[in-house]
């Protein structure tokens, strides 16, 4: 349950999968230092040419042998997704630095790899009874990768049509401050919330569950629907991209509006009065969304 449910302690230490995921994420990202390898610019992925793209072919060979020869096949599923993460974070360096026309892509590119890794990471150490390969959240449903691939073909045809409009710096800057704001903000309520964060609302009530009102739950109901809220918006005001930048807001919100609703029905469930009064003190934290009414 992603919302002000905690119980349990901590894991202190990453277990096997979050060890692997982490090895192999690195590994993935240390396509960044090809340009070094290289002794060329790091403008590789910008106009890489033959030396580059052999470069760039040889190294995702190179690291899914690796991979196969270091981990079994369930360790390798987990591994090859962190790898994919780790490689899109390198690439996503490599068009960040010098002055390539897709700088602010790259910034993207190391959002969103960086968002995806994350989940699987902190839900490893928080939750690993909960911990699988859709912790990912890479097949998370249709809409959102359809979402996805909409805010990469509108960038894609603005930046033909319209380049000047996808060199706004101060726009995208302020764009990538609002991703690490909502990323920060939902990984800080994934800790808070502690072993009984879940991805999936949770129907039934565990002997430990305690309702959580400190840390960022003083702040918002749903800090981390919050954070993630603000960090999709961010992505596309980051990208210039102004139709995703406004679909992205209205389909986020009517998204959560509804997740808050179906997951304070069930707090309540588990709760009561002591969640009501939760409720009356501390906003939702997503603009006109109020939660469930309750009747009295």
């Amino acid at each position: 349950m992603a919302a002000a449910a905690a119980a349990g302690p901590r894991r202190g230490r990453l277990g096997r999968e979050a060890r692997a995921s982490l090895a192999a994420f690195l590994l993935g990202a240390s396509v960044a230092a090809l340009p070094v390898a290289l002794g060329s610019p790091s403008a590789l992925l910008a106009a890489p040419g033959l030396r580059g793209r052999l470069a760039l072919a040889l190294h995702v060979a190179g690291v899914n042998a690796a991979l196969l020869l270091l981990y079994p096949r369930p360790l390798y599923k987990i591994a090859i997704r962190a790898c994919f993460l780790g490689f899109a974070f390198g690439c996503g360096l490599l068009l960040s630095t010098g002055r390539s026309a897709w700088r602010h892509f790259g910034w993207y590119m190391c959002s969103l790899s960086l968002f995806h890794y994350s989940e699987y990471l902190v839900t490893a150490i928080n939750n690993p009874r909960s911990l699988s390969l859709d912790s990912f959240l890479l097949n998370h449903s249709f809409e959102y990768n359809l979402a996805a691939l909409s805010s990469w073909v509108e960038f894609t045809l603005e930046k033909l049509l319209f380049p000047e409009l996808k060199q706004i710096t101060w726009l995208s800057t302020v764009g990538l401050l609002m991703v690490i704001f909502g990323d920060c903000l939902r990984k800080a309520a994934m800790l808070t919330a502690g072993s009984n964060f879940n991805h999936i609302v949770q129907n039934e009530k565990s002997d430990t569950h305690t309702l959580v009102t400190s840390g960022v739950y003083g702040w918002f109901r749903h800090p981390s629907y919050v954070g993630w809220f603000y960090w999709s918006i961010g992505t596309q005001v980051l990208l210039c991209n102004p139709i995703c930048m406004v679909g992205y807001a209205l389909v986020s919100w009517r998204f959560f509006r509804e997740r808050i609703e179906e997951e304070e029905i069930t707090l309540i469930h588990f709760f009561g009065e002591e969640y009501l009064e939760y409720k009356r003190k501390v906003p939702s934290g997503l603009p006109f969304i109020r939660g469930v009414r309750v009747e009295l």
